[in-house]
């Protein structure tokens, strides 16, 4: 009997036990914010299962721009409380839950021809302001360093891919980026899971009402009836086709993924401002792989939502011409490896939706409890406040989240002798992961091992390709790296058996 026969039976027996049980909390999503609930909820002392129509992380937690950032955006729309909110969240994941995962990062503001003084000075007190908010928010300097003004040269030696013709230098900021976002969800899963929270993904809610949820078994077909005292809807964007009174106005967010070597040299992120708007720029991040994304829009979208959104071509070439205004050599349509696009789940309001505020909403009625809005950053605090409603409105027994003091699965000392590559991907469990690839050391894509994939399906609840090349690993956002590593990736789901 092959791995997929194996996982089908075993989950639908999971499936029956929930079903034979009375949950305190189900949690509808396994994005960041359904699996922060989940875990928010267990670590609280109640019976909690948490479910998702895919896998964990497959909507838009996985497509985001890696950015664990402190809220400036908002501080200059007078947001204050949205800034401070992401200031501190960012610090609870650089110091406490996710110091392996998250890490501080430059990012430059090249001082070109179209940047005015006057806009550079405003621009600097802003990230002044905002190192403001990181000493609120107590994150020490050592873990995020202050912003400072760069020379010419200097610029040119942290991204020697700019126009030097009129480059005046640049600002210096710095923020939190992750090594991988959907890493980090499965990494909040899988401690809920320690936590005693039966994460369940291929599991699609048809129904929700206030003593449960009609859910089907997508390996299966099977359906079943799951009881809870309350349920919490995380699903993101498809919160509403689960609750009819939330109103959404999704945004897509459009990344383009350029080729290994497109920007040589590049070690620092990049802000470019976008051409007549005020406050947005556009994101340059290399990556540790050699490739570089570069984001995003943000266009309001109408219509069904899609499993996964798609990238039109004005997105790509709306970006493509952001870049290449403030570079030396003109990246073209050939260097664009892959695009991926995310839609945010915004709150319908009249006005463009990069003017939406990303405050977070907790909605709550009949016993279904919905939490939206919010970015990833916040995913934490977003999920404490939706467990909060949710005990309060069933008067549930519950201790006090005490979610922000947990460290995520992996967030422990490093162990020594590891190739750091593994020890940025793994943190404390790298040693483990390596056995497995001193086993199994052939390469899949991108410096990426069978024995890293061993690891994913035996620990990280992959069931399939898509799992493994797609949100264990990121292999998958170039179709050409995709079809070469999936002979391999069959071959390990197929001689794998899963724990």
């Amino acid at each position: 009997m092959d791995n997929g026969s194996l996982n089908a039976r075993r989950r639908s027996r999971e499936l029956r036990r929930v079903a034979e049980e009375r949950l305190d909390v189900l949690v509808v999503g396994l994005g960041a914010t359904g699996a922060g609930a989940a875990l928010d909820a267990a670590s609280r002392g109640l019976s909690v299962a948490a479910i998702d129509a895919h896998d964990l992380a497959f909507g838009t937690s996985r497509w985001s721009s890696k950015m664990i950032h402190g809220g400036l955006r908002y501080l200059a729309k007078g947001q204050v409380d949205v800034a401070y909110e992401s200031a501190v969240e960012r610090g609870i994941l650089l110091r406490t839950t996710a110091p392996h995962l998250v890490a501080a990062h430059p990012y430059l503001l090249p001082l070109t021809k179209a940047v005015s003084r006057r806009q550079a000075a405003l621009v600097m007190s802003g990230y002044r302001l905002g190192d403001g908010l990181r000493a609120a928010a107590r994150t020490p300097r050592r873990l995020l360093p202050g912003p400072t003004r760069l020379s010419a040269a200097r610029t040119r030696t942290l991204a020697p891919v700019l126009d030097g013709d009129g480059l005046r230098g640049a600002l210096l900021s710095w923020d939190g980026r992750l090594l991988d976002d959907a890493r980090l969800v499965v990494a909040i899963a899988r401690t809920a899971a320690a936590h005693g929270a039966r994460v369940l993904t291929r599991c699609r809610a048809l129904r929700l009402t206030g003593q449960g949820a009609l859910v089907r078994d997508e390996l299966t077909g099977e359906e079943f009836d799951v009881r809870a005292r309350v349920v919490i809807n995380a699903a993101g964007v498809w919160a509403g086709g689960l609750d009819p009174e939330v109103r959404l106005r999704p945004s897509r967010g459009t990344h383009l993924v350029l080729a290994q070597g497109t920007l040589p040299g590049l070690i620092a992120g990049m802000h470019v401002p976008i051409p007549g708007e005020t406050n947005r720029f556009a994101l340059v991040l290399p990556q540790r792989d050699g490739r570089v994304y570069v984001g995003l829009t943000d266009e309001p979208v109408d219509g069904p939502v899609p499993d996964v959104p798609e990238v039109p071509e004005e997105d790509v070439r709306t970006l493509l011409e952001v870049l290449n205004g403030v570079l030396e050599t003109q990246v073209t349509r050939e260097a664009v490896a892959g695009a991926y696009a995310g839609l945010r789940p915004l709150l319908a309001a009249d006005g463009h939706t990069a003017d939406i505020s990303r405050r977070h909403a907790v909605l709550s009625h009949d016993g279904i409890v919905t939490v939206i809005g919010g970015k990833l950053t916040t995913y934490r605090r977003m999920a404490e406040d939706a467990v909060d409603e949710a005990v309060s409105s069933a008067k549930l027994p519950a201790r006090r989240s005490r979610s922000r003091k947990i460290p995520l699965a992996g967030a422990g000392p490093r162990p020594s002798g590891v190739p750091p590559r593994l020890a940025e991907r793994y943190g404390s469990e790298a040693g483990a992961v390596h056995e497995l690839v001193k086993a199994r050391p052939a390469e899949v894509g991108l410096g990426i091992t069978e024995g890293e994939l061993v690891w994913s399906v035996r620990h990280e609840g992959a069931l399939d390709e898509g799992d493994l090349l797609d949100r264990r690993t990121r292999i998958g956002l170039v179709k050409q790296d995709r079809d070469r590593a999936l002979p391999a990736t069959r071959d390990v789901l197929r001689r794998t058996p899963r724990d």
